[in-house]
Parts: structure tokens; C-alpha cells; sequence
């Protein structure tokens, strides 16, 4: 007896009858159903009885790579019908695709990701022929709403014309060759019983073709008969473990990938067919818009159900198909113009602004349905290990939903330790709504809140890939991040600062090595100033984590301040003021002040680095007064006179005066409010004398630079240099006066500029009069 291949679509409602008819009819030997072979074994527990939409996540790590996977199933879909019906029958039913962590399955975290991508040009074809909008619409217009007679020819039809058209690539045919294996052994033990095989519509016409033509594989035959399930490399981690799913993931207006959108939607035609569906999905969204106070009357769904059922006439379908009652819906409801076509004519997410009516629409059609495990499934071990940590840090939310924690108390600090490393693996369930934001916030307490969390079981289920205890999983998930962290991003401060709450002198080495060596990708001064601040501030202050004066921190500081120094020496840019390159350069005078002895960078080197760049006239002005800054508070000597650097940077104008003192104030503003020990001209002297003397058009232009340098003193500091312009000026009088004006300065000075213009104007008309 031959095999017989049935092609279908994932989670395709039609599709799922005719597997089940074809089981019934045939009564085969084998069904064997495109999943997961590794699953085999574990079939019983795929069985246990669920309430669906459940998912097999499969996950793999090894030192170069880690990925992650799903293979959902719901109650129509055809692989799910396959498993149980074939089971029913007596048949012995196998998965018969490769394991997720397989090369096969790079980069693709949906095993039932639709190959449409790839036969876009046949379906667009099809679409034309048939005067639908999308595939969606044109795979109900073919199977969904069209009677079961001939439902497997036209698929057969269906999928070889696509197939046609599409170009298998390397892991398709790694796939394909090895669920062709399976095929050829099922025969061989089937003892001339017939064989189903039940795979996504594209492998279809391929496996046909290998299987009848007798082509290996390659594909290693093991002692029982079958091909052998190949196993991980030796040292990665690989395993599967079923989670519950949601329609919600599996719709693709929320950027699921594969199979049929609407899943609420099509729970209702598996159950109760086309017309039941269409007449509930007019009611729910009904329902759901008067529940958010939208005025729908009575006369508006008599519209809607009229326009519904006059577009599946027009439109020739024999049953009503989701298309029509959304269109009649959206007819009868939405008077307003839409900025863009509707969104069941293509694929992917809702965008920003929707109509509140397509919204509701889309959200009826999804449905809120979550499935649920059977008590006897088994878990990872992080799922026991969490459980069991949060019952003996009374975190469970038995005794109470708010947690108010101090964490200068050992106690307290390990209850914060645990739920921080739930955070960082994406386990809902606990919100901090208080406590320190930043490695040097001087926060010692915290606040958490339990909330519920539907998605919890299968979050944690998830974060069990990462290892088997919780602290060994938050090492693992930190590790990984800051691995992902693209060059410049400045997400790593946030990593280091996360590494420390979750306790990093008890989390893993090889987390410690990547946050201290990950330092050397950044490419841009600002974040890794972001990076060296905290960790400095970590290093310096810590009364709280147990980092203070730690490796860790030590090893983070030096790597940080070196790039950093030579991110510096090289760094070109346009005018203007480059806020966290400032704040970096400043990071670095700090840890050459407060830490020398973590620095492998002598003072010496630092100070001459910042010499070279306050005089490079290629760099930019911030940056070289910046510098100008670092070398003065560097500097074991007598510093140099500021006069000739301030008087070749005003050279270029006020602005870019401005721009340079905005570096210089960033580093070191104790240069303007010091007085020089060598008797010479302080900052502030040579200022006052240099912006005295600027025509009052050069003053207004650069004013609102030179205010923003000026904005990094404080007020107190404001006063004392108010306070020594007017002892310049041998004047008596309140200096705070001077900084308490009625009216914006820089709007006084630029009305005083437009006066002055009106003036000469009316001068030049001879218009003038006598004050």
C-alpha cells in the first residue's frame, strides 16, 4: 500500500476535517505528522488532555549560539487533529521533522512559519484570477467556505502550482530528506496498511517526489527501524517543554507568521461552521463596541448582517467567509474616512491610530482564549525551583500582595535578589513600583507589588531554557543580553546595574567576563561614559549589593576608561554640544582621581591624551574644552594661563565659544569660580573682559550657547561668580539680585537688540526724535 499525502495549512479549519475524514476512511497503519521527532517519546504527554491552544517550546545553547522555538497547536489544527484522531484509530503516530535546534530551523522561531513568503508571485497571480485582496482571503474563497467535496484535489492543485513557483532552499531539502526518510520506514513496517502523512501544503508535492522515486536521504536508520533523532553537539543545551499559548499569539494581526489569522474566529467555523461564526462575530462585535460606550443601534447590525450577506452573494461564496462580515461590518459601522486600507487585506500587526471600530473588530476575531496544562504535565526544574524560593521568602502572594523591602537587611536584600531575577527573565507577576533606579541613587529601600499574570506558567516555562535554578537562569539571560547589545547601544550600564541587583557576586563567571570584555565593542563615547559612571559609582559607593571595591566592578572600570580615552583622541563631529560625550569625559577624570589603581593607564598618558585633544582643531569644541578641562584638573604643575586658549577658541565666535566652555564647565568648573595660585588672570576674568568687549550682534548670536554652558553651575555657584564680576566692577550690591530678573534674559537682550534696529531705522527716514 502506497502513502498517501495530504498537503494542508496550518491551523486551517478545513483542512483539520478532512485529516480527520481521511483517518476515518483509511484506518492507516502510520500517521505521520510534520512536529518535532525528538517529541516521539513524549507523545503521551502531548496527550495528557489540555485545554488548547498549547505549544512544544524548544530551546538551544551552546558557547556561539541560542535559540528559541514554538510549534502551536489549537483544536483545528490539522497537525493536533492528525495526533488525535490517528491515536483513536489505532494508528501509531509519529512526528517526523527535524529538532528545532537543528541548523534547518535557524533564525526562525515559528516551526509552522508559512513558506508564503516564498510563492508570493503564484498566490498574487491567484488573487488577480479570483479578485481578492490577500492570501488569507483568497485561501477562504478556495477551501474554508466551499464544500468538502474534492477538498483534497484542490489542495493537491493548490500547493503544487505554489510550489512550482518556489525555490526549495538547503534546509528545506535537509527537512524534507529526513521527513522523507520517515516516510519510506513507516512503509516498510506498515505491513501493507495504508500510511497518512500530514505536512504543511509547500513539503507536499517534494516529499511525493522522494518518497516515490526511492531517493536517500542520508539519513542514519536506527535498530528499531526508524531514523535516528539526531542529538545536540556535545556541550549545548537543547530540550522541549510544552507551554500554554493564546489566540492572541497565535493571531496575525499581532505578527504571528504562520497559518490562519483570526483564530477566535475559526474556533467558531471548526465548532459550528461558516454561518454560526458569521452570525456570532457580528454579536461579539456589537457587544464589544456598546461595553466601550460606542453607540451601535439595532438598525446599524441589521445593516451590518444585510451588507454581510449581500457581499458573500456578490462575491459568489456559497457560505459566509470572514472577509464578508468584516466588510459588512465595516460598511454599516465606520463613517469616518480611514487613513489606510483595512488591515484584513494584508498581513501583520494593528497600526498606531486605528479606528476604534477596526480594533474591536480585529480583537472579536482574535478572541481571548488561553490555553491551559494538564496538572500532570511535566516542567523544567526552574519552574519547581522558583516555586519553591517564593514560598520560603513568603513571596507567593498567599499572605500578602505588597512587599515593602529594606535592603540594608540580609533578609530583605535576598527576597529583592529573587524578584529582580524574575524580571530580568520576563516573568510577569511581581512590578516594582519603587527603589534605586541607578548604581549610585541613594535609594535603600524598595517596593513590589504582586499582580495577576495569565502568561506566568508559560513565561517561567520559557525561562527554564536558561537553566535549571533561578540564579543560574538570570546569569544565563544577563549573559546573553549583553551579547546581543549592538556597538554604541546604551543598554549595558542597564545590564551591569541588573547583574548587580540580582546579585552578582553569586551569579555565574562567564556573566562577569562578557559584561567586563563586552566594554571594548561600544563605539560611542556617551553610553560607555553611561557604563564607566555606574560602575565607578558602584565601585566607590556601594553600601547595599556586596560590589564595593569588587573584581568585577575593577575590571569594568579599566576597560571602560581605556576605550573611552581613545574614543576621545579620535573623535570628529559637527558644531554643538555633545551632552553624554561630555558626561564620559567626566566619568573618566573620575576614575583617574578616585580608582588610579584599577586604571592600566598611567595619569601621565591620561593627562597627555587630554592635552593633545583640547589642541586639535580638528575635533569638535565641546570635546576640546572638555579636554581643555581633564588636562587642568590632571595637571601635577602650574596650569597654564586659560587667556590664549579662550582667546583661540573666540576666534571662531561666540558660539563656538560657548560650545567649548560647555565642555570645559562639564569637567571642571572650578575654573571659573577658582582664583589662580600663580597670580595670573583667572577664567572668569579673561571671560568678563572677552564678552565685555564682543559687538552687541556677536553677544545676541552666541548668548544662547553661552547660556547653555553657564546652565551646568548651580545656583550658589551662579552667585559667587555674580558676586565677582560686580567686585571687578568695584560695585556694591546683592549678587543674588543680579540672577533674579523679571523677564527671560535672553528675550530682554533680543528686545533690546530689535529696539536698536527700529531706531536706526526710523534714523534713516529722519524720523527720529529727541529723547
Amino acid at each position: 500500500m502506497s502513502a498517501v499525502f495530504l498537503g494542508v495549512r496550518h491551523h486551517s479549519p478545513a483542512c483539520a476535517r478532512l485529516v480527520e475524514r481521511t483517518i476515518e476512511r483509511l484506518r492507516p497503519a502510520h500517521v505521520l505528522v510534520e512536529g518535532p521527532a525528538e517529541m516521539n517519546t513524549r507523545l503521551d504527554e502531548l496527550l495528557l488532555g489540555h485545554d488548547l491552544p498549547v505549544a512544544v517550546f524548544s530551546h538551544y545553547r551552546d558557547e556561539d549560539r541560542s535559540a528559541t522555538s514554538w510549534a502551536p497547536l489549537c483544536d483545528y489544527s490539522p497537525e493536533w487533529v492528525a495526533l488525535r484522531a490517528g491515536r483513536a484509530a489505532g494508528a501509531e503516530v509519529r512526528f517526523i521533522d527535524l529538532p528545532a535546534w537543528h541548523p534547518a530551523f535557524a533564525d526562525r522561531s515559528n516551526r509552522y512559519a508559512d513558506a508564503e513568503a516564498r510563492y508570493a508571485h503564484a498566490t498574487a497571480r491567484l488573487c488577480e484570477h479570483f479578485a481578492v485582496d490577500s492570501s488569507d482571503a483568497l485561501w477562504d474563497r478556495l477551501f474554508e467556505v466551499e464544500p468538502d467535496d474534492g477538498l483534497a484535489e484542490r489542495l493537491d492543485a493548490y500547493f503544487a502550482l505554489v510550489r512550482g513557483d518556489a525555490e526549495a532552499d538547503d534546509r528545506d531539502r535537509a527537512r524534507e530528506g529526513y521527513m522523507a526518510a520517515w516516510v519510506r520506514s513507516a512503509l516498510a513496517a506498515s505491513g501493507g496498511r495504508p500510511v497518512l502523512v500530514v505536512t504543511g501544503g509547500f513539503h507536499q508535492p517534494a516529499l511525493r517526489a522522494l518518497v516515490a522515486g526511492g531517493t536517500e536521504g542520508g539519513w542514519t536508520v536506527g535498530a528499531d527501524g526508524w531514523p535516528e533523532v539526531p542529538v545536540p553537539p556535545a556541550g549545548a543545551q537543547a530540550g522541549s517543554f510544552l507551554v500554554p499559548y493564546s489566540f492572541r499569539q497565535l493571531d496575525s494581526f499581532s505578527g504571528y507568521q504562520s497559518g490562519m489569522p483570526s483564530p477566535g474566529y475559526y474556533q467558531q467555523v471548526w465548532e459550528a461552521g461558516p454561518e454560526a461564526a458569521a452570525d456570532g462575530l457580528l454579536r461579539v462585535v456589537v457587544e464589544r463596541l456598546r461595553a466601550r460606550k460606542h453607540v451601535v443601534s439595532t438598525a446599524d447590525l441589521i445593516a451590518a448582517r444585510s451588507m454581510a450577506q449581500g457581499l458573500t452573494a456578490l462575491r459568489g461564496h456559497p457560505r459566509p467567509a470572514r472577509i464578508d462580515v468584516l466588510d459588512g461590518l465595516a460598511g454599516a459601522l465606520i463613517t469616518d474616512d480611514l487613513d489606510g486600507p483595512l488591515p484584513w487585506t494584508s498581513r501583520g500587526a494593528l497600526a498606531a491610530g486605528t479606528h476604534p471600530a477596526v480594533v474591536e473588530m480585529v480583537a472579536a476575531c482574535s478572541g481571548d482564549r488561553t490555553g491551559r496544562l494538564h496538572p500532570a504535565t511535566p516542567a523544567p526544574p526552574l519552574v519547581h525551583d522558583v516555586a519553591a524560593q517564593l514560598a520560603r521568602l513568603r513571596l507567593d502572594g498567599a499572605r500578602e500582595t505588597a512587599y515593602s523591602l529594606d535592603l540594608m537587611d540580609a533578609g530583605d536584600l535576598e527576597r529583592s535578589r529573587v524578584l529582580h531575577r524574575l524580571r530580568v527573565l520576563g516573568v510577569p507577576g511581581h512590578t516594582r513600583t519603587a527603589g534605586p533606579e541607578h548604581g549610585i541613587d541613594p535609594v535603600f529601600t524598595e517596593r513590589w507589588e504582586s499582580t495577576p499574570a495569565p502568561g506566568r506558567d508559560a513565561a517561567l516555562v520559557e525561562a527554564g531554557a536558561y537553566g535549571a535554578s533561578l540564579a543560574e537562569a538570570a546569569a544565563a539571560s544577563l549573559t546573553e543580553r549583553t551579547r546581543v547589545i549592538e556597538a554604541g547601544a546604551d543598554t549595558l550600564a542597564g545590564a551591569l546595574f541588573d547583574a548587580v541587583l540580582c546579585g552578582a557576586g553569586t551569579l555565574s563567571e562567564p556573566l562577569l567576563t562578557e559584561l567586563a570584555d563586552r566594554v571594548d565593542g561600544l563605539k560611542v563615547p556617551g553610553p560607555l561614559g553611561e557604563v564607566l559612571a555606574t560602575a565607578l559609582g558602584l565601585w566607590r559607593h556601594d553600601r547595599v549589593y556586596g560590589v564595593a571595591r569588587g573584581p568585577l566592578l575593577g575590571s569594568v572600570i579599566d576597560g571602560a576608561a581605556v576605550r573611552l580615552l581613545w574614543l576621545i583622541e579620535g573623535a570628529r563631529g559637527a558644531p554643538g554640544v555633545d551632552f553624554p560625550r561630555l558626561r564620559a569625559v567626566a566619568a573618566v577624570r573620575d576614575a583617574v582621581l578616585h580608582a588610579p589603581g584599577l586604571l592600566s593607564v598611567a595619569r601621565e598618558t591620561v593627562t597627555g591624551i587630554a592635552l593633545r585633544v583640547s589642541r586639535d582643531l580638528a575635533a569638535p569644541l565641546d570635546l576640546r574644552g572638555a579636554a581643555f578641562g581633564l588636562y587642568r584638573t590632571l595637571e601635577s604643575g602650574v596650569p597654564d594661563d586659560p587667556g590664549p586658549a579662550v582667546h583661540s577658541v573666540a576666534a571662531g565666535g561666540a558660539d563656538a565659544l560657548g560650545d567649548w566652555l560647555a565642555g570645559l564647565f562639564a569637567v571642571a568648573r572650578e575654573e571659573v569660580t577658582g582664583v589662580p595660585a600663580d597670580g595670573s588672570a583667572s577664567l572668569i576674568a579673561v571671560l568678563d573682559d572677552l564678552l565685555g568687549a564682543l559687538p552687541d550682534a556677536d553677544f545676541l548670536s552666541g548668548l544662547p550657547a553661552l547660556r547653555q554652558a553657564f546652565a551646568y553651575f548651580p545656583p550658589r555657584e551662579r552667585e559667587r561668580i555674580a558676586a565677582r564680576l560686580l567686585e571687578r566692577r568695584g560695585v556694591r550690591g546683592s549678587a543674588r539680585s543680579l540672577l533674579r530678573t523679571t523677564a527671560d534674559p535672553l528675550l530682554t537682550v533680543r528686545a533690546g537688540a530689535l529696539e536698536e534696529d527700529v531706531s536706526r531705522l526710523l534714523a534713516r527716514y529722519g524720523l527720529g526724535v529727541t529723547p
